[in-house]
């Protein structure tokens, strides 16, 4: 088990323990190590999100990386994808994104892409973490530093790289739309993307990032305010991005939230029917809704699921040739357009299906009934309960409850100290009192209860 990586990257509390200036310039010093072990000079594509704390970190990395060697290629304030597509672009040899993605203002941390622009894999994780927690010592170091260029370019050419995903010659149409930015990484370019494709009557919030209000009360992990909006503006739909813009929700002109996975069944319906779906599956994860899993297989597909994670989707989808793909919290992965989760280009690619088909986004988007499923986050510190007797015995008596039409899953957040209890089933009552049991029981075992 790695001190540094989680589910998705590096993250914490900014300015403290992983995340302090002297470690992080140590992380850069072994990013270097790495790299220098493959090419003579390497590069660095280095995007970051509006957080405050990104100064020192851009700072500490940067420092790191050049004294190791490691040119950067400074990308400025830039969605992660949009890193992802500059690593690219630039054959650098790796990215990184200083991001917390959908978490508080406080937390920061690290994206890593490798030089194909995907999240990058187990065995660079481990050969990062191996040196970071050795000792590295000044032979880390080059003679001569590595410099940093700035990459001015940087937000003009990803929205050029969203525009040519819209398809050729399809006139956008007269929808109203509200695009909540989440007072994050895509306050800018999704406004640039809504002036090059010509949108008349779009509604931006979540566009005023100070440093502390990155998905303060806005973006996809508190959608009310796109909800809000666009009830209010009378609007065709809602669009709500997270912190660093990889994942997206949306919202009907009703009010209702359309979460990942009526994205993916959208996107994976619309493939099906034009012909242009890959690797005959769709790829989600273990949180998604046995009601996706159901509708996918009514059209003669497969239906594969990942642990959580949208770098391990990614990772199925490209190993195994699949186009659509992602996670019921928005992250959603078109592969024949890039090979990371992006919001922008999903979003693009349902306003282009939605224009298409000249319908309603309420029964448009809402493409199957979701099986009753319930979700509660439970804060912890310290040991995790996960693995002791007491849950698990909790768990297979509520499985063996559900029976064959119910799934549970509790599981440690990968990017927050949470425990996440999710269950679904075929009646509504019995998925609330079994989530409420088990929440109950982690609750005691996270408060200094028995632990086995």
């Amino acid at each position: 088990m790695t001190r540094y990586f989680g589910t998705d990257g590096i993250r914490g509390r900014a300015n403290v323990g992983k995340l302090a200036p002297q470690r992080v310039l140590a992380l850069g010093l072994a990013i270097g190590t790495v790299l220098r072990k493959r090419v003579h000079a390497p590069k660095l594509v280095l995007g970051r999100d509006t957080r405050g704390s990104g100064d020192a970190l851009v700072a500490a990395l940067t420092a790191g990386l050049t004294g190791a060697g490691v040119g950067v290629l400074d990308a400025g304030t830039l969605p992660t994808p949009g890193v992802s597509f500059m690593t690219q672009r630039h054959h650098a040899d790796m990215g990184a994104m200083i991001t917390a993605s959908h978490n508080p203002h406080h937390d920061n941390g690290i994206k890593l892409f490798d030089e194909h622009g995907c999240k990058i894999g187990e065995a660079d994780q481990a050969a990062i973490e191996a040196a970071v927690t050795g000792n590295l010592s000044d032979a880390a170091l080059c003679e001569r530093p590595a410099r940093i260029q700035i990459l001015s370019d940087s937000q003009p050419a990803y929205v050029d790289h969203l525009v040519s995903a819209w398809p050729q010659g399809m006139l956008m149409g007269d929808l109203k739309i509200v695009v909540d930015c989440a007072h994050g990484a895509a306050f800018e370019t999704t406004q640039m993307l809504g002036d090059r494709l010509g949108l008349k009557d779009v509604i931006f919030i979540g566009t005023q990032p100070d440093g502390t209000n990155i998905n303060a009360g806005v973006g996809s992990t508190h959608p009310d305010a796109m909800i809000t909006a666009v009830l209010s503006h009378q609007a065709d739909l809602g669009i709500g991005l997270d912190g660093d813009a990889d994942r997206v929700l949306f919202c009907d002109e009703t009010g209702k939230l359309i979460d990942g996975d009526q994205i993916m069944a959208v996107l994976a319906r619309q493939a099906y029917e034009n012909n242009t779906l890959k690797g005959g599956a769709v790829v989600a994860t273990v949180m998604s809704n046995l009601g996706l899993e159901r509708y996918v297989k009514s059209l003669g597909l497969d239906f594969i699921r990942t642990p959580v994670g949208d770098k391990h989707v990614a990772a199925h989808m490209h190993k195994f040739g699949q186009n659509v793909g992602g996670e019921q919290s928005g992250h959603i992965l078109l592969t024949d357009f890039g090979p990371t989760s992006d919001a922008m280009l999903a979003a693009l690619r349902i306003l282009a299906a939605l224009t298409q088909a000249d319908a309603r986004a309420s029964k448009f988007l809402n493409v199957f009934e979701p099986v009753p499923q319930i979700l509660k986050n439970i804060p912890y510190s310290g040991a995790s309960p996960i693995g002791t007797p007491e849950l698990n015995t909790a768990i297979l008596a509520a499985q063996d409850a559900l029976g064959v039409d119910g799934r549970i899953l509790v599981r440690a957040s990968g990017t927050e100290p949470l425990i996440r209890v999710m269950a679904e089933g075929k009646h509504a009552a019995q998925v609330q009192d079994i989530v409420g049991a088990l929440v109950e029981i982690v609750a005691q075992l996270t408060d200094d209860g028995p632990r086995g």
